[in-house]
């Protein structure tokens, strides 16, 4: 089976610095690095690296050819990523000493995608592969409406959020993920719980916490613990546990095993510092685990 991931490719530039700025603070930098990222190349590495064999469809601007060249070092299909205009989007990513962060997305190409292109983009799919797409492109409805008419199980992750984006994917999707936050502002917005929203499947990841999941046709509604490891950076971490996840339920595994999966990818990526680049394989997470 395959994951066709419509996401954005993103350049992040990543300053570590003693704490995060407050409005009209200027800070130096301790240190810089450049590196693969947005939230669907992220998606679609962490998901390969889950061993899922992931189709990317997106864009990037002329300045983008490394950024290709990598996802494909790496085993993402990249046949479907087209070069728009001049500028690829890229992340300012600033990091405080306890790993937490603040970022700045400029979208450029991302936001470029031509809609009418979709077709022919998932022109290979087949009934049972997976469609995901995140919200930092343009063309998610028109994705997201054809993967349904396929016969694809269709994933969303509402991230960065947008309570019109959601309410726009919400027809046609098998699988929403969305963080804590996210979720909160999405039931304030429509005024509704998670758990009467027309998705079968829900999942709310909580950070260190864990995560929840709510199925609609069992009317399950549990969370599950997330491993105890020492956070260095929680940039992509979200984006690890999506990828892991669909490729776990590509695979075949139960929800509960492809979110336990999840959570311990998740855990070993916020040990690291970076994101599309340092995101770990399979043995990796095992060898994190296993036993001294």
């Amino acid at each position: 089976m395959t994951i066709w991931n419509l996401g954005s490719v993103n350049a992040d530039l990543v300053y570590r610095l003693p704490h995060l700025p407050t409005a009209g603070e200027t800070l130096t930098a301790t240190s810089h690095s450049k590196g693969l990222g947005g939230k669907g190349a992220n998606m679609s590495v962490a998901a390969v690296r889950a061993d899922a064999q992931v189709e990317h469809i997106g864009a990037l601007g002329a300045d983008g050819d490394w950024m290709r060249e990598r996802l494909l070092s790496y085993g993402v299909g990249v046949s479907r990523l087209t070069t728009i205009g001049a500028t690829s989007g890229h992340a300012i990513i600033m990091l405080d000493e306890e790993g937490e962060n603040q970022i700045v997305i400029y979208p450029a190409a991302n936001r470029l995608i031509e809609a009418e292109s979709i077709p022919k983009a998932l022109s290979a799919a087949q009934p049972g592969d997976i469609a995901l797409c995140q919200n930092e492109t343009n063309a998610q409805v028109e994705f997201l409406s054809h993967a349904r008419s396929a016969g694809l199980r269709v994933a969303y992750a509402a991230a960065p959020f947008d309570v019109d984006s959601v309410r726009a994917a919400l027809p046609f999707l098998d699988i929403l993920i969305l963080n804590a936050v996210e979720a909160q502002q999405l039931e304030q917005a429509i005024e509704e719980a998670l758990n009467t929203l027309p998705v079968a499947d829900i999942v709310v990841t909580l950070g260190g916490e864990g995560c929840r999941w709510i199925n609609r046709a069992a009317v399950t509604d549990r969370t599950f613990p997330a491993p105890r490891v020492e956070v260095v950076d929680t940039t992509g971490a979200g984006d690890t546990f999506t990828g892991y996840f669909l490729a776990a339920l590509d695979a075949g595994e139960t929800t509960e095993r492809a979110l336990d999966l999840a959570q311990r990818a998740g855990a070993v990526m916020v040990t690291r510092l970076g994101t599309a680049d340092v995101i770990p394989t399979r043995k990796e997470v095992a060898d994190f685990f296993a036993p001294a």
